[in-house]
């Protein structure tokens, strides 16, 4: 393991809301009501998305919904109070991932659960994992939409 007596950063250079952490990496607050500087997804990824959402939604009349960010302590907990604020939650099928803990959730709506049922969705879950432990959380995502489309069908 290479070790340096210089810092990478210097905590007296970051910004007002960021500090450096005992592991060594940065963390940053996004106060409520700034705009982001930096969206967390380039425009790529973000068009990639939005087109396989539709391609999926068009193809097997099922709405599909991603949610990234946090789930809470406990993801289950935390997707099913975020499940039925969704768009058209009864006939959807909702895919969370919280990245920070790694986790990745599916939930489907009352109208579509016979096409959409358990083993669809892990098999959606299992597509995305490959993409996920590379750091991809797009192509996971993407990976997950598009074999869950195809296993439901029409």
């Amino acid at each position: 393991m290479a070790s340096s007596n210089w810092p990478a950063v210097v905590e007296a250079d970051l910004p007002h809301g960021y500090v450096v952490t005992s592991s060594g990496r940065v963390s940053g607050v996004h106060e409520a009501g700034d705009v982001f500087k930096e969206a967390p997804f380039s425009d790529v990824e973000r068009l990639i998305m939005d087109n396989t959402l539709t391609e999926a939604t068009r193809a097997t009349k099922v709405r599909f919904n991603v949610y990234f960010g946090d789930l809470g302590a406990d993801p289950a907990t935390g997707v099913d109070a975020i499940f039925p604020v969704t768009p058209e939650a009864a006939r959807s099928v909702l895919i969370a991932v919280s990245p920070n803990s790694r986790a990745i959730e599916v939930r489907s709506g009352s109208e579509v659960a016979d096409r959409a049922n358990d083993r669809v969705c892990q098999l959606g879950v299992t597509a995305a994992l490959s993409s996920f432990r590379q750091g991809q959380l797009i192509d996971g995502v993407v990976s997950a939409v598009r074999v869950m489309a195809a296993a439901i069908g029409r």
